[in-house]
């Protein structure tokens, strides 16, 4: 969980998941939205990558990138389970 946290502290990275809640995207169609070099895209994409928050699939030519929701869908769980109380044997304790 910890590659996830680091892969979202980047507002670039986090601009590019916006981007690919939308709909899938090339790399290209990515840089698209940038001021910044392809190689320095493809290092963002790496990096989500390699935290699970991406998926890419080869089409043709292309590669396409795509939300990896079940990330999300974990990391949400956790952080929901801050927000019920347990007592000391892990039980929850209605509020």
């Amino acid at each position: 969980m910890n590659e996830t946290f680091k892969a979202l502290s980047d507002p670039t990275r986090r601009k590019i998941l916006d981007l690919l809640k939308e709909r899938d995207l090339t790399a290209g169609e990515i840089s698209d939205h940038f001021d910044m070099t392809k190689p320095s895209i493809s290092q963002h994409l790496k990096i989500l990558k390699n935290a699970q928050l991406v998926q890419d699939e080869k089409k043709g030519q292309f590669v396409v990138y795509s939300l990896n929701t079940t990330v999300f869908q974990d990391l949400i769980s956790w952080a929901f389970h801050f927000t019920q109380k347990t007592d000391n044997r892990g039980d929850e304790v209605e509020k």
